[in-house]
């Protein structure tokens, strides 16, 4: 299967370095580019890309706006969205998350990291680590000012094990080590984090974080191990 990428960046020269460097992979390919978040939103309409490479930093609509837009139509729903940018604050990452956008990065990822990045986004997985999962969505997401509604019955329709896998993948644990941990297969856990992630209706798994801690499934006083 070939993933199909759109490339959203003001920067030309950064959108042919990028280009170049994604169709050296076998599996990628370039289908778009766009040079702000207005012509992103409306090529992803266009071309349903498998992976959005989105910039913050744009001009008339920004990336993060875009980013929304795009994750709040059903419709697009199959399109995952990298954020890549310069600007790697906490801030940013946690408007990302909430955006719903698949992973955060900067532009000084190695060529083969960010070929893996557009493989691990198409997916459903996040790029977080668990620190920066930990610290991002602790901090913004369970704060007075930040924290949205405590909303426990939306963990209804989960089995005790999904809320347990939930729980795990709100702490930046991947597939791999969620299953070393509690010996089951990766495909077992992947399994049980899909079913939940569809109940949930979480478009991946950063979604799937920004959801444990929004029920109070995951807290901020939980420990990474």
């Amino acid at each position: 299967m070939t993933l199909r990428v759109l490339l959203a960046d003001d920067q030309a020269l950064l959108r042919g370095a990028f280009r170049t460097l994604l169709e050296t992979a076998d599996d990628i390919t370039v289908v778009g580019e766009a040079a702000d978040g207005r012509e992103a939103v409306r090529l992803t309409r266009e071309l349903s890309p498998d992976v959005v490479i989105m910039d913050i930093r744009m001009p008339d609509v920004d990336g993060l706006a875009a980013t929304s837009e795009i994750c709040a139509d059903p419709e697009l729903r199959a399109s995952r969205i990298l954020i890549l940018t310069t600007y790697e604050t906490d801030e940013y990452v946690a408007q990302a998350l909430r955006a719903g956008a698949g992973g955060f990065i900067g532009k000084g990822i190695g060529a083969d990291d960010l070929l893996n990045a557009v493989r691990t986004i198409a997916d459903g997985d996040t790029l977080l680590s668990p620190a920066a999962t930990r610290s991002l969505v602790a901090r913004f997401l369970a704060t007075p000012d930040n924290a949205p509604p405590h909303q426990p019955e939306r963990l209804a329709a989960l089995t005790p094990r999904e809320r347990e896998m939930v729980t795990l993948v709100a702490t930046g644990l991947s597939n791999q080590e969620i299953a070393e941990r509690m010996y089951l297969s990766p495909f077992t856990v992947r399994a049980h984090v899909q079913r939940a992630m569809t109940k949930l209706e979480a478009r991946d798994r950063a979604q799937l974080v920004v959801i444990a801690y929004q029920t109070g499934l995951a807290r901020p006083t939980d420990p990474l191990s």
